[in-house]
């Protein structure tokens, strides 16, 4: 992202410019490319490691992450997780292999991951009490 910053803004106008074009910024193809190979994977059991997810899905390809979401308080497993593939062929297959099999003693939803949305700042507007009602004349 830091290179893309350096390049004269002629030059990289000139590249968005282009109607042909309709990918947009570099950073927009990077995790265009990057959300394709990564797999949500729900109904994991709250015994399962990270290093017991990598095993399990890297039969299907060469995994880059594979990421348990721990809850912070009890430091134990919220029951779904993350895999990242090197490629989208790798996960495709992933997908179609593991969707609705046992891992550990349950049965395990895979699919694709969706995009974060952004959620704004992370602090909720306060907007006050409701007005009253106008009167209609």
């Amino acid at each position: 992202m830091a290179a893309c910053r350096r390049i004269p803004k002629t030059i990289f106008g000139n590249f968005l410019s282009r109607s042909s074009s309709s990918f947009g910024l570099p950073s927009t193809l990077i995790s265009r490319r990057g959300i394709a190979s990564k797999l949500y994977i729900a109904g994991l059991s709250f015994y399962t490691t990270e290093k017991a997810l990598l095993d399990a899905f890297s039969q299907y390809g060469q995994v880059v992450e594979a990421t348990v979401m721990m809850d912070k308080v009890s430091s134990r497993s919220k029951g779904f997780g993350f895999v990242t593939y090197a490629s989208g062929d790798e996960a495709e297959k992933a997908i179609t292999e593991m969707n609705g099999k046992p891992l550990h003693g349950r049965i395990i939803c895979v699919e694709l991951a969706k995009p974060r949305r952004p959620n704004g700042s992370g602090v909720p507007i306060a907007r006050g009490p409701p007005e009253p009602p106008k009167e209609q004349q």
